[in-house]
């Protein structure tokens, strides 16, 4: 029989909290309940959780702060972000430390599981993906292992970082369409989603500038080429 989901869940608000904590429960998730960001810590080093559901506006710790303790302890382990304002620097801030997901309160429960649901079917998919090596220009990309790597260079790469690469390796010398890549990384292809992931290209084209044979070009009203010399075409 397969294991339960373990959530670790945040949440400040007594009732929200308890309601998210039952509705998980009921959807067969083993989730625990955590009223700040100092609790949500503790727990997190004595628990193994699949994935931290965490209220940004908390007691004791915020959830971007708590969010980058437990990415110093585990960097794989994915993070949705509730918030209740949708500000864009709250959303870039999330990104930063490399949120998977943000759920903008209020927002209905079906779409948490369905969110949760969506995430770790990418992360089973990637452990279960045949390539887990690209050779790119000068770079070899190890993505179990996210980290790029040139000479004796090793980058370490964030879970967003990694599938975004991974879909560009995928596609090298094609057209990678910028809904795709959403839907397949973010899941929604709305605006903030659509920022964030320019942010992310940016962060990609810094990491691949040691190799000027590389480079990630925006083709308008489509979505991005990774354009390299391949392994068979060296």
């Amino acid at each position: 029989m397969e294991e339960k989901l373990r959530i670790l869940l945040c949440e400040d608000d007594e009732n929200l909290g308890m309601l998210l904590r039952e509705y998980l429960q009921a959807k067969g998730y083993n989730a625990d309940l955590m009223a700040d960001g100092e609790s949500g810590y503790k727990a997190f080093l004595k628990g193994k959780y699949d994935i931290c559901v965490l209220d940004i506006m908390m007691p004791k710790k915020d959830g971007f702060q708590l969010a980058q303790e437990i990415r110093t302890i585990n960097s794989e382990v994915p993070v949705i972000f509730l918030t209740a304002k949708a500000l864009k620097e709250d959303l870039f801030e999330g990104f930063k430390i490399g949120a998977d997901d943000y759920i903008t309160k209020p927002f209905s429960m079906e779409e948490l599981v369905l969110r949760i649901d969506a995430i770790m079917r990418r992360v089973k998919g990637k452990k279960g993906k045949e390539i887990t090596m690209y050779k790119i220009g000068d770079f070899t990309f190890d993505t179990q292992k996210q980290v790029l790597i040139i000479g004796d260079q090793v980058t370490k790469l964030t879970t967003k970082e990694s599938e975004l690469l991974s879909l560009l390796c995928a596609h090298v010398n094609e057209i990678l369409e910028r809904n795709f890549a959403l839907k397949t990384i973010w899941i929604d292809d709305n605006y903030f989603n659509a920022r964030s992931m320019d942010v992310y290209i940016t962060k990609l084209r810094k990491h691949l500038k040691a190799d000027p044979t590389i480079e990630i070009i925006n083709i308008h009203g489509k979505g991005y080429k990774l354009i390299a010399p391949v392994a068979d075409e060296q």
